[in-house]
């Protein structure tokens, strides 16, 4: 019987009365060793394989959750200047309208990225912008009448705009500087 490295045939030194020799116990406890250690480096391997596994999807999750929340931030934010601009100009034409028609001011406002189109009608100005969802129009109402001034249109461009308000009898027009 060869059970390993210090395997001895037993039937010629030691009679068998149910003891091990010491050549079997040796034998024996080399292989139990041995075969726990591979277990042992086994298990720590997969221990490692599986930890890295989950920390690699939490970061795929962090990551895929930061885009879509800067996403949403730059969305937000281009929302809200594109607001400002919009309610800077409906708030100078309301005022310049009601103090009569001499009336004229400047404003500068700061218009972001994104707009596709910029309309003046009646008593509301209408943008349209781009955003990650998609196209996006909203109309900013004013108490007032406004007309934009067709030979000094507002454009669309990102920047600082320079507009000038002038009061009418009938409206407020609207134009770039």
């Amino acid at each position: 019987m060869n059970l390993g490295l210090f395997a001895k045939d037993q039937s010629d030194d030691f009679p068998d009365h149910g003891k091990m020799s010491i050549y079997t116990f040796i034998n024996t406890f080399y292989l139990l060793i041995t075969e726990k250690m591979v277990n042992k480096k086994a298990q720590s391997s997969m221990e490692f394989l599986i930890l890295m596994g989950f920390l690699t999807f939490v970061m795929v999750v962090i990551i895929g959750a930061g885009f879509y929340y800067s996403n949403t931030i730059n969305d937000r934010m281009k929302s809200s200047q594109i607001a400002n601009f919009a309610n800077k100009i409906t708030s100078t034409a309301e005022v310049v309208f009601y103090a009569g028609e001499p009336s004229k001011a400047t404003i500068t406002a700061h218009l972001p990225d994104g707009v596709t189109d910029l309309q003046i009608i009646e008593n509301s100005i209408v943008i349209t912008h781009s955003l990650t969802s998609g196209e996006n129009t909203i109309a900013y109402q004013s108490s007032v009448p406004m007309v934009e001034n067709f030979s000094a249109e507002l454009s669309i461009f990102s920047g600082i705009k320079s507009i000038v308000i002038v009061a009418n009898e009938s409206h407020a027009v609207v134009s770039r500087n």
